[in-house]
């Protein structure tokens, strides 16, 4: 066994122990695919990272982000997780931007004060959830015709499905059974309309995956990245916006939504809980 360099990082935190922690391992250098999937599965969070050499020369480093359960080509808490563990490690970017090479290609991180936020990269798959994958989540969620406003494959690499309901109590009320989803991967948004606190978010959002052990994730980079770019390209959220995760499970989460006209840009505050060294 090698003494690795670790920290782990709480993402999209508003507060203490807040956001959605992610295990970092800043060199995998010579782990088996087989060592870096067991160790996943030890830290039993919903991702853990290792930093790879990439093979594109413009990226500042190689992303490969493990679930308890498989390995995703890209993840938005992982990503910016990563690259603040990076950054305090030493970490110094090319160029002005941070370029991160995983599964999906390159994406870019940018830095706002003491914040981060990656590029939404481009959607995998999208257009109309098929009629019978959306009768499955409704039962699953027990959730009414009603209750859904849209429905919408937003795939950027984890293979989500969004559901846009008719509010965010709405979202907060459901009561989902986890076996009944079966191996589809749902998130839920929906809007805070009535008055309250002036710092209150906009949007609240949900994310089921039990399939690959996360029964609920408190706080899904991919999954805001994927809703925005839906909800943007329909016209029905503002070019900025906040969300709220991680409410049901007694987070606060936060995450902030930037769409500049050219870039969908996803991002929030991280703070390191964890640092030391890990022996892999």
């Amino acid at each position: 066994m090698v003494s690795r360099s670790f920290q782990q990082v709480d993402v999209f935190v508003s507060g203490s122990l807040t956001g959605n922690p992610v295990a970092v391992v800043l060199d995998a250098e010579g782990l088996t695919d087989e060592q870096m999937a067991a160790f996943a599965r030890w830290t039993n969070l919903s991702e853990t990272t290792f930093f790879t050499r990439p093979r594109d020369p413009s990226a500042d480093y190689g992303l490969r982000i493990f679930t308890p359960g498989e390995e995703l080509p890209f993840a938005g808490h992982p990503t910016l997780g990563s690259a603040h563990a990076w950054l305090r490690a030493g970490g110094e970017p090319k160029a002005g931007t941070i370029i991160q090479e995983c599964g999906v290609g390159l994406v870019s991180i940018r830095r706002d004060g003491d914040a981060l936020a990656f590029a939404a990269p481009p959607l995998i798959r999208s257009g109309p959830v098929d009629a019978s994958d959306l009768d499955v989540i409704q039962r699953a969620l027990d959730l009414r015709p009603s209750d859904v406003v849209a429905a919408n494959w937003v795939d950027n690499g984890p293979r989500w499905i969004g559901l846009l309901l008719t509010s965010a109590q709405r979202v907060l009320d459901v009561r989902p059974d986890f076996a009944a989803l079966g191996s589809l991967h749902v998130g839920l948004i929906g809007p805070y309309r009535d008055s309250g606190p002036q710092d209150r978010p906009d949007y609240e959002v949900r994310a089921f995956v039990p399939e690959i052990g996360v029964p609920e994730d408190p706080v899904t980079g991919s999954l805001n990245a994927g809703l925005a770019t839906w909800l943007r390209a329909e016209k029905v959220a503002p070019a900025r916006y906040v969300a709220s995760q991680g409410t049901a499970l007694g987070r606060a989460g936060r995450v902030f939504i930037d769409d500049d006209g050219t870039n969908i840009w996803v991002g929030g505050r991280s703070t390191t809980i964890i640092a030391g060294e890990v022996d892999l």
